[in-house]
């Protein structure tokens, strides 16, 4: 794995995006994969390996996350800003076109890049998210993100991180380490926290309550094939959502994941091989 930092034009200045890449970096052909609303590029560690032997594939951590710069202003937060760092990342891999898997926020920046005329994704995997966001689940996420709370131990924040992201699914005790590796910051005092900025909720809560959100608009756009991923008892992508999502001329697939809810976290051999099986059909 390679890291390096990737600058990109925000609505206030220059901020940088860390990315994680894997494959051979003279591979003409990429893979971008975008993280959720408070996880990380390295949410992707197992599919990347998965797949290096056919892509480059290029994990950032979204403004605000992870390793990448945390935006002065906090209204910054916003997919304007997120799909402008996608770009970003997008350009700096040299690649003409793109394939993109992108879990939850991921999928949406996915659909809002893949929507603009001369897109460079050539194909897409969306997992669970789309273009229908009932007003629910949004509560749900609004419930616990930006809180900003403190762990006396990383023990502690693991098992906040298992009760808040149970939805995943019944991951094995060492998916869920790997993941609350991923999420914990460590403090000056000793204590643990998450590694986003709590700033990232500041446009969630300028909408609370919330409301169900509609953007068929953006998914009509969208001209290259997909496959959407659904968690069974998702409540972020309906069933009737995933259906609906099908109704259009470019093809368009959708596999339901048992046992999972908001989202598939694409640790397991099972679930990285529906990937791979249809990024390596074309």
């Amino acid at each position: 794995m390679r890291e390096h930092m990737v600058p990109f034009l925000g609505p206030h200045g220059f901020n940088r995006v860390a990315c994680f890449e894997w494959g051979d970096p003279k591979n003409e052909r990429v893979l971008i994969c975008v993280h959720g609303l408070t996880r990380r590029g390295r949410d992707f560690d197992f599919l990347a390996q998965a797949v290096a032997d056919r892509y480059r594939v290029i994990c950032p951590d979204m403004p605000g996350r992870g390793l990448s710069d945390w935006l002065t202003d906090k209204n910054d937060y916003d997919y304007i800003t997120y799909v402008s760092a996608a770009a970003a990342v997008i350009a700096h891999s040299g690649a003409q076109q793109v394939d993109w898997v992108g879990t939850s926020m991921g999928g949406l920046i996915g659909m809002m890049v893949a929507a603009q005329p001369n897109a460079p994704i050539r194909k897409m995997v969306i997992n669970d998210v789309g273009p229908f966001l009932p007003k629910a689940a949004l509560e749900r996420i609004g419930s616990y993100v930006g809180t900003d709370p403190r762990y006396g131990s990383f023990e502690e924040l693991e098992q906040a991180l298992r009760t808040n992201s149970a939805p995943f699914g019944p991951l094995t005790d060492t998916q869920w380490r790997f993941l609350s590796e991923h999420y914990a910051k460590r403090l000056t005092d000793g204590g643990w926290t998450s590694h986003y900025d709590p700033g990232i909720a500041v446009n969630i809560r300028k909408v609370q309550p919330a409301q169900d959100v509609a953007l068929w608009p953006v998914w009509d756009q969208v001209k290259c094939p997909v496959l959407v991923l659904r968690g069974a008892q998702s409540d972020l992508l309906t069933a009737e959502t995933a259906k609906k999502m099908q109704q259009r001329s470019q093809p368009t697939d959708v596999v339901e994941i048992a046992g999972v809810g908001h989202a598939p976290a694409l640790l397991d051999d099972r679930q990285i091989s529906i990937v791979r099986t249809w990024l390596y059909g074309t």
